[in-house]
Parts: structure tokens; sequence; C-alpha cells
């Protein structure tokens, strides 16, 4: 069983188990996965190289410093268990594309026939370890579904930065303050009311112009 400050590290690479509180070595993390010999991380293990693969400090020749003879062939193993599962899934990834080519004939067979088996709803076997195509599958499934959301989130954030950027361009603190308690449908005081219908809206009025719009567009492409 795996202690919980390796579970921490590998919620944090990928595997949705355990709230992430600490910071990682990609490599000294995937290292312990294999050492681990934990059946649940092992079954995650896809999801884990394809996470670590996105940080540019990943290196699979560091992983393998760190094992001997015996977790250096579960690693191998792993891997190439992780190419049938990205294959299955439609995956295209830089750095799985550039292993496959570097794989023998008999390794490329190792990972055809792992690939048929996940294929056929077939159970993949080694040793006394045995991993379901169903849960290989839902995992990866939600791995994607964490990265869409990552990168909903990504969007989402850098959108609301740029638009109060634009509004701090355009309006004083107390005139954008103003805006959005419009906007919210919050109640104004009197001072209030007067202000923004005496300065706030006659900006808003000008910024809703669609010809100063088109206007301000054109002068972006020049």
């Amino acid at each position: 069983m795996a202690n919980q400050e390796l579970l921490e590290k590998v919620a944090k690479l990928g595997l949705p188990m355990f709230e992430p509180e600490v910071d990682l070595d990609t490599n000294e993390t995937l290292a312990e996965v294999v050492k681990s010999n934990d059946h649940r991380l092992w079954e995650g293990f896809p999801v884990l190289l394809a996470r670590a693969a996105e940080d540019y400090q990943f290196s699979l020749d560091k992983v393998k410093r760190t094992l001997n003879r015996v977790e250096l062939g579960q690693l191998h193993r792993l891997v190439l268990l992780s190419m049938a599962v990205y294959s299955t899934q439609n995956v295209t990834l830089p750095w799985a594309r550039k292993y496959m080519r570097s794989l023998t004939l008999d390794e490329s067979k190792q990972v055809k026939h792992l690939r048929n088996l996940l294929v056929h709803n077939k159970p993949v076997k080694w040793n006394d370890h045995s991993f379901s195509p169903e849960r290989l599958s839902n995992m990866f499934d939600l791995y994607f579904e964490q990265s869409a959301e990552k990168s909903r989130r990504r969007k989402e954030k850098f959108e609301e930065y740029s638009l109060e950027q634009a509004l701090s361009v355009l309006f004083s603190p107390k005139q954008k303050e103003l805006f959005k308690k419009k906007l919210e449908g919050l109640p104004f005081t009197k001072t209030e009311n007067e202000y923004y219908s005496r300065t706030v809206r006659k900006k808003v009025v000008a910024l809703a112009n669609t010809e100063l719009h088109d206007l301000a567009k054109k002068l972006l492409e020049l």
C-alpha cells in the first residue's frame, strides 16, 4: 500500500485520489509509483505518465536511474501499457510518438497485443496484477475532463484579467465600481446616480457605438 505522502504527490500529478498539498519532483514521483507495487497506482500510471510528460523537467532516463533491475522491468511494462492505452483512446502525445518510434519490433508487437486486449475488453495480466480495461479507460476519461476544465478556467481567468485591464484604462476606480454596480443591478445613492449619469453613462454610450468599435479594430490592424 502506498503511503499518504506518495498518494498526495500522485494526486497532484494527475490521479484524482486526494487533494494535493505538497510540491513534487515529477521523475521521483513516477519512480516511487513503480516501486510501490500498488495496483491502484499502477492502473493509473498511463494518466500519471501523460501528466508527467507535460512537465519540462520530465525525463524517463532520470526515472530509471533510481530503479533496480526488477523495477526497471516493471517500469518498462507500465510504459508499454500506457502506449497501448493512448492508442485505444486515440490520443496523440508528442512524447509518446517519439517513444513508439524507439521501440524494437518485439516491443511494438507487445504494445499491439496489449491494445488488442483492451479493445476487446479483456484484462491485462502479469504476475499477480490484473489491469481492468474499464478502469484504465475511466481514469483516462477523467484526466481529459480535468484537463478541459483546467483549460476552461485558464481561459476564463485570462478573459477576466483582460476585461479588468480594459476597464482600468477607460474608467477611474470609482467609475469602474459604478459600472459594475449598474451591471449587477445594485442600488445607487443619489450622489452615485448623478455621477453615473453625468460621467460614466457617457463613456458607456461611446463604447456601445458600433462605428467606433469598428474604427478601433481597424486601427489595431494597421
